[in-house]
């Protein structure tokens, strides 16, 4: 973890070089953000493009921090090319739900590594599903199974509730990028860890049948 490797000093240079060209140019950030609007008129790139952006320093920071910790796992279960497979798809991924979701809301508009980020750690924690992780106000560290499908159960609540100014959606949509994919990768996890990718699973489930019976 004290050493990065290229490939995720790659994509946080990518991340940091983008966001601040948004910082500091308004109309590159309103061309490049993610905006159901524009996305539906023909601007796809800005599915992509969003995924670079971040609203503030904060933002990015804890995007790439996240990132920092998590990128090493699959790194050195799948080499960086398939580690940066996993990055795009999960981003990608998340905006095709966000878009899912919110296609009948012209203005609804995102920015952040989060789906992306957000994949690379359910990518994690399905390689390594026992490691612990600490989670705030909780003295003890939780199983890292526990705590993706704590998170993602969170998500469906925020995307509900709409709760914050927060891409849930996103989120929820780069975790589903990166299962599935790992799952690709590796598809012999279902037969030696088959109970850990049944349970990361139960949040995907349930936000399908919700989804199916009008509730989101």
């Amino acid at each position: 973890m004290n050493n990065l490797h290229v490939a995720t000093i790659a994509v946080m240079a990518a991340n940091i070089i983008v966001s601040f060209k948004g910082f500091n140019d308004t109309s590159f950030f309103e061309r490049y953000k993610f905006g159901i609007g524009p996305i539906k008129a023909g601007q796809k790139e800005r599915m992509f493009t969003s995924g670079f952006l971040h609203v503030d320093i904060s933002h990015l920071f804890m995007n790439m921090f996240t990132l920092y910790f998590f990128a090493d796992v699959v790194i050195d279960y799948f080499g960086p090319a398939k580690f940066l497979l996993v990055y795009m798809v999960s981003l990608a991924a998340g905006s095709l739900l966000a878009l899912f979701f919110h296609k009948d809301e012209p203005y609804y508009s995102a920015v952040g590594a989060s789906g992306a980020v957000t994949g690379i750690l359910y990518a994690a924690i399905l390689l390594e599903p026992n490691m612990r992780l600490g989670i705030m106000f909780i003295p003890i560290p939780l199983p890292a199974y526990v705590v993706g499908i704590g998170y993602l159960l969170y998500s469906i609540y925020g995307m509900k509730s709409r709760l914050g100014n927060i891409g849930h959606t996103a989120h929820f949509g780069g975790a589903i990028g990166g299962y599935v994919v790992t799952l690709l990768f590796m598809p012999n996890l279902l037969v030696t860890d088959t109970l850990i990718v049944l349970l990361l699973a139960v949040p995907i489930i349930i936000l399908i049948a919700l989804e199916r019976m009008g509730k989101l």
